[in-house]
């Protein structure tokens, strides 16, 4: 008899970056036309503690449900939350030198270094890291200054100091200058911070994972293949997984859903027990608002990298787990037509009404969960209302409630955005953490996950894609 397949545990991560906001891309672009920005971006930073406390980083972790926003007034940043714990039921914050000393157990090949004052801050933010990696050591600030030098590259900053640098691998190849590098090996770390929590508190031990599917933006390779390279194997390398293999999968904003379905029919159809589908953090949109938040006087909100990774396995006999309904799975066709309505109908109802269920039957619908506070600046609204109305509209619709029940639909089927803007990120799975919790006190029966994105990153097509599944427990 075939396994059936659930999300057995889900663990999240926020790493506090504000000194590399301004190595984001758009940042980058606009400090090279402008210098002036710099100085009043720093000034717009938020400091760790503020961080800590802002409610929908909370949310993220686990210490609030994400229908508690909705009691907290607006703007969310001055409405902070008394006593906050960096440490939260499936998730964690962790301060930046915590960050610097992760990439530095990332790093296999020398690409980071770090003084010795930073080195001491890492090691100790970073005590309870289950790691395999030795200590984090740095260097004189003499021979920092030296090696720096000698070798091209970008500093890197704590406390308003120059800390370390991170070199470029080959002065002729746009691939291994020094700004990607710190891309690949902050997605590197930040994903195996997450992964390492999750196995963790899943008391699953390392060597018992067999695949690792990596849903992260970042596609490392070369000036000859510009995706080739594995960040699955390479976290799996640090944290343990020496039974593992693995691979990425690249779908932007959708691509957590795809792996989550394949994790599902991997296990389903007896091909590996345990999968783990993990996503780091994307360096390149720190501080992609920021323009916008300072022409509206709001903080640069786009201070953290977020990481997450899911253990997909056989439910439990005593029904642990998310049940993972493949059967549910729905998909956008290259013919259905990019409308909101026609993504939607290829999404949500599709499936549904092949299993015979109406849109009423599913307890919780997790769409792209976008935080507004970071979006509405900029004029892209609150993302998550927005597609919530439209799936009320489209009960309306199919008389499956009254026009005058679109805001209990809402209220009580949705919920308010509260994940960082890094594309896969928000990509409906932020939810799963609370829906295993929901799940396992009574108070949820069924969830729908909802990813869409665009696929005109290339320049191939103007398509755009999206996947979706339902959860039960």
């Amino acid at each position: 008899m075939s396994p059936t397949p659930a999300i057995l545990h889900a663990s999240y991560a926020l790493a506090h970056a504000p000194d590399l906001v301004r190595y984001g891309s758009k940042p980058v672009r606009e400090i090279g036309r402008d210098p002036s920005l710099r100085p009043r971006i720093t000034e717009a930073l938020r400091p760790w503690d503020e961080v800590v406390a802002y409610p929908p980083n909370q949310v993220f972790i686990g210490n609030l449900a994400p229908d508690a926003l909705a009691s907290i007034p607006r703007p969310w940043y001055e409405n902070r939350i008394e006593s906050a714990d960096p440490a939260g039921t499936f998730g964690r914050m962790v301060t930046q030198p915590a960050l610097y000393g992760l990439m530095k157990l990332c790093d296999d090949f020398d690409l980071l270094a770090i003084d010795g004052e930073l080195a001491q801050q890492a090691g100790a933010d970073l005590v309870d890291f289950d790691h395999r990696r030795g200590r984090i050591t740095g260097v004189d600030p003499a021979e920092l200054r030296t090696m720096a030098a000698e070798n091209s590259g970008l500093d890197i900053h704590q406390d308003g100091r120059r800390a370390g640098f991170i070199r470029t691998a080959h002065d002729q190849d746009e691939a291994l200058t020094a700004s990607v590098l710190l891309e690949n090996l902050v997605s590197k770390a930040t994903a195996v911070l997450a992964v390492s929590d999750l196995l963790r508190s899943a008391g699953v031990a390392a060597d018992e994972i067999d695949y690792l599917l990596n849903c992260g933006e970042e596609a490392v390779g070369d000036r000859y293949q510009r995706g080739g390279g594995s960040l699955s194997k390479a976290v799996g390398e640090v944290v343990g997984c020496v039974n593992a293999t693995g691979s990425d999968i690249k779908a932007f904003c959708s691509a957590p859903v795809h792996a989550l379905i394949a994790a599902g029919a991997l296990v389903a159809a007896g091909v590996h027990r345990y999968v783990v589908v993990l996503g780091g953090g994307s360096q390149a949109k720190l501080g992609m608002k920021f323009g916008a938040h300072l022409r509206n006087g709001v903080p640069v909100m786009e201070d953290c990298l977020a990481s997450m990774a899911f253990l997909v396995g056989p439910a439990g006999a005593d029904g642990e787990g998310l049940r993972l309904r493949l059967d549910l799975a729905g998909k956008h066709p290259i013919g259905a037509g990019s409308s909101p309505k026609a993504v939607y109908e290829a999404l949500v109802v599709e499936p549904l009404v092949r299993s015979g269920l109406r849109m009423t039957d599913i307890d919780k619908y997790a769409v792209e969960m976008h935080n507004p506070e970071i979006t509405e600046p900029g004029g892209s609204g609150d993302v998550p209302r927005t597609n919530y109305r439209t799936l009320a509209a489209m009960a309306v619709l199919r008389r499956e409630i009254g026009r005058e029940e679109i805001g209990s639909f809402v209220a009580e089927r949705g919920m308010p955005g509260f994940a960082p803007t890094q594309g896969h990120i928000p990509a409906g799975v932020p939810y799963l953490g609370h829906a295993l919790e929901a799940m396992r006190s009574g108070r949820l029966d069924r969830a729908m996950i909802v990813a869409k994105g665009s696929l005109f990153l290339g320049r191939m097509t103007q398509l755009v894609d999206g996947v979706s599944f339902v959860v039960e427990r």
